[in-house]
């Protein structure tokens, strides 16, 4: 399924919400600022309407949807975007009072997606996403799955394809999971062959836009995309680090999170999450900054926990505290480790952290092996991190960290 180019459109949009106490709807509000950016739309305005409960056939009620169609025409906006998931029939409804495109949160995070995939899995995921949404909408020919042309809330799917009958779309998913179950059990093979090798994982997770690729540039020089835009990453990177005491990991960078995300994407994406799931340790990164820091990092504990990571120990990582100042005020996040992933600040702290935190106690020395002990390098190399070797007239010189198990394999050979 082909997907259009990823070209900015610049779209004028106002975005709409409607209040009725089940979540912070100004944060949200807030969030879905960043979300129009990151798509691309030049956000012209909010409005958010108080209700008891979202009316069936608009949302919102009908004053508001008469200001909202007055907003649109006095301001040529092409865009509205409603901050929760819309029905056909209230996309319909609205587009018909507005004149005025409508999209939803959840078609605004599925653009966003579909911009930011590169990888073939990345694409194959987010085309799965987005067919699993627009599948039950298959209703017809309607306003509101029929545009034609580019913009925001249309990238994916083509045209042809979504007017197809049901059959030819679930063939369509059945492949596409088909495909995804091949690139899992690749991905199985090699974590087995790391667990094999005894490499010790190290996942970076968090909120979207906390810097999680800044800091794995810093650490690795991974070259990872790194921009002030939501969902700047969407494939899981992986690249060795060495610890100061000699110690190898391997660290693997993940998709960022938001709330409410879409249910189909974080099934859509679980692959990537459980990347997290399986590590060893685990970096819970938050933007310092942010003045809901400390709710950004209670999401992701709260969906770490629903996946099962109670065993693995998780460092609260508190990025971009170049920004803040009296951070040691909010009790909540007192304990993670400050630094700052741009400038490189605390990072010397983050990686004693990751030290203190090893699976395995790990030991740094030397040693002169006789010559038919040799061979124990080999076994060096796959266990633990051969820091140097030379041979000389009495054996074999080496120095590396090693486990406790094969430190005292070696204890006879300390030099």
């Amino acid at each position: 399924m082909n997907f259009y180019d990823n070209e900015e459109i610049s779209q004028k949009a106002l975005l709409v919400a409607v209040d009725t106490g089940e979540y912070d709807a100004v944060s949200s509000m807030n969030e879905l600022y960043e979300l129009a950016d990151t798509a691309g739309a030049q956000v012209l305005s909010h409005i958010i309407q108080k209700r008891e409960a979202v009316k069936t056939s608009t949302c919102v009620g009908a004053g508001c949807l008469e200001e909202i169609g007055e907003f649109c025409r006095a301001n040529d906006a092409d865009l509205i975007i409603f901050d929760r998931e819309l029905t056909p029939t209230q996309i319909r409804n609205i587009e018909d009072k507005t004149d005025t495109r409508v999209i939803d949160r959840t078609m605004l995070i599925l653009d966003i997606f579909a911009q930011r995939a590169k990888s073939k899995e990345g694409k194959l995921q987010v085309e799965l996403a987005q067919l699993q949404y627009l599948m039950p909408r298959l209703t017809g020919k309607g306003s509101a799955m029929s545009r034609l042309g580019g913009g925001i809330g249309t990238r994916g799917p083509g045209e042809t394809k979504l007017e197809t009958d049901k059959r030819h779309i679930r063939a369509r998913m059945e492949k596409i999971k088909e495909r995804l179950k091949d690139s899992e059990n690749q991905r199985s093979q090699l974590k087995k062959r790391r667990k094999k090798n005894g490499v010790i994982t190290v996942a970076i997770v968090g909120y979207t836009n906390a810097g999680k690729s800044t800091l794995m540039n810093r650490l690795t020089d991974a070259g990872v995309l790194a921009q002030d835009k939501l969902f700047a990453t969407l494939d899981p990177t992986s690249r060795a680090l060495r610890l100061p005491g000699g110690a190898s990991v391997m660290l693997i960078d993940t998709v960022g999170l938001v709330r409410r995300l879409p249910h189909n994407l974080v099934e859509a994406f679980k692959s990537t999450l459980e990347e997290a799931a399986q590590a060893d340790i685990i970096l819970n990164v938050c933007d310092a900054s942010s003045s809901e820091a400390w709710i950004h990092l209670d999401v992701t504990q709260s969906l770490l926990e629903s996946l099962g990571c109670t065993d693995s120990p998780i460092i609260p990582v508190l990025n971009k505290c170049d920004l803040v100042s009296g951070i040691d005020d909010i009790p909540i996040i007192s304990k993670g480790v400050r630094i700052s992933a741009k400038n490189g600040s605390g990072i010397d702290k983050l990686l004693e952290a990751i030290e203190e935190n090893l699976p395995i106690r790990m030991k740094r020395g030397k040693w002169l092996l006789p010559f038919d002990k040799a061979g124990i390098a080999s076994e060096i190399r796959r266990t633990g991190t051969l820091l140097s070797e030379k041979y000389t007239e009495s054996g074999l010189e080496i120095e590396a960290v090693i486990d406790e198990l094969m430190y005292k394999k070696l204890e006879n050979y300390q030099s």
